[in-house]
């Protein structure tokens, strides 16, 4: 671009003057300036319109006596492209028209005719080219916010999807593990006494291992985009014989079942019995259980009771269960609320909504 300035230069004002044999070395010379001014539209357009403007119009009051190269107009229509990449609209066409005027009073035109030809096309131009420019800085911020926020997005769905991970992991292991354990405390004590029952113990052990591992497989492969069905609450009634059949007293009631839930609230409902049966082996070991499913056609309500403790027998948790239940629950607009029941046993009740807000 700027040996294409240089160039025009010497076609508009230097060649037309040296071949008239210069009648105005000044003149020349501010016309070259104002020319060569635009060689700094791009990175000073504001500085190039007032120099370049100014040594233009000196040119002009010079040539009031003496010969003008009309040539020379071309550097003024591109001076009026460069005024509005330097001031606002407003101010740019306030200068333009001051320019304008004073040229056609000190020259004493009649007809303005060529000056608004050399000027205004230029000046519209600019207008455009400085509105493009705008639009596309603005476009250029606007994506640079956008690409923040979906930095932002992916981080908060990263770890939104990991702590699903881990409660979902602490459901099924700890649950698994703790029934383990505690089959094995009373294989250890019958083991000398009543092989029978120990051999039921061992037995059970083994069911919830390999419960545990079919668990573990159908989060390995809903993780891994697979189709992990649908859950219903016959999960419930199926954690709960699971339960019964390792030894714990535990027995479930339906009241006024629900036709149709939801997967998300039935599967929920499903970790709520299991985190607390869990419990009830840690810390209540021997203690009855009882769970109650029912509701309304609109919330479904989960109960989970547990007795006082009968056995000395307790295991440490995490104390992050219930805590993850109860943000898992409140997401999908339910209420979890557990604590220490009358009779010095322990109560659990989730209330969640049968079709959960989308």
């Amino acid at each position: 671009m700027r040996p294409f300035i240089v160039l025009l230069v010497l076609a508009v004002i230097v060649v037309p003057a040296a071949l008239d044999g210069w009648p105005d070395p000044t003149l020349a010379a501010c016309l070259t300036a104002s020319g060569l001014a635009l060689l700094w539209w791009r990175t000073h357009p504001r500085a190039v319109a007032l120099a370049g403007g100014g040594f233009w119009l000196a040119g002009a009051l010079l040539a009031e006596h003496v010969w003008f190269p009309e040539p020379a107009f071309v550097i003024l229509a591109l001076l009026a492209t460069v005024v509005p990449l330097g001031f606002r609209t407003w101010h740019a066409a306030t200068g333009v028209v001051a320019l304008l005027a004073g040229l056609y009073f000190v020259n004493g035109e009649t007809n303005p005719v060529p000056l608004l030809v050399f000027s205004l096309p230029g000046f519209l131009a600019g207008t455009v080219l400085r509105a493009r420019r705008e639009t596309a800085s603005q476009l250029a911020a606007r994506g640079r916010e956008l690409e923040e926020e979906r930095e932002l997005y992916a981080d908060l769905a990263l770890r939104h999807e990991r702590a699903r991970i881990a409660a979902e992991l602490h459901d099924i292991v700890g649950h698994a593990i703790s029934v383990m354990i505690i089959q094995a405390a009373a294989g250890q004590r019958l083991v000398d006494r009543d092989p029978e029952r120990t051999r039921e113990t061992f037995t059970a052990i083994a069911e919830s291992a390999r419960q545990g591992r079919g668990d573990l497989q159908r989060l390995v492969d809903l993780l891994g985009g697979g189709d992990a069905g649908n859950p219903d609450l016959a999960l419930i009634d199926e954690v709960v014989t699971r339960a019964a059949r390792s030894g714990l007293d535990v027995a479930c009631r339906f009241e006024n079942r629900p036709g149709t839930v939801a997967a998300p609230v039935a599967h929920l409902a499903f970790r709520v019995v299991q985190e607390s049966i869990t419990n009830a082996l840690r810390h209540a070991s021997g203690a009855a259980v009882r769970v109650t499913v029912g509701g309304s056609s609109e919330t479904l309500v989960v109960r989970v009771e547990n007795a006082p403790a009968t056995a000395l027998d307790h295991l440490p948790g995490t104390g992050r269960g219930l805590t993850g239940l109860r943000e898992r629950i409140q997401q999908l607009g339910g209420r979890l609320t557990a604590g220490p029941a009358g009779d010095g046993g322990w109560t659990v009740e989730a209330r969640l909504p049968i079709s959960p807000p989308t």
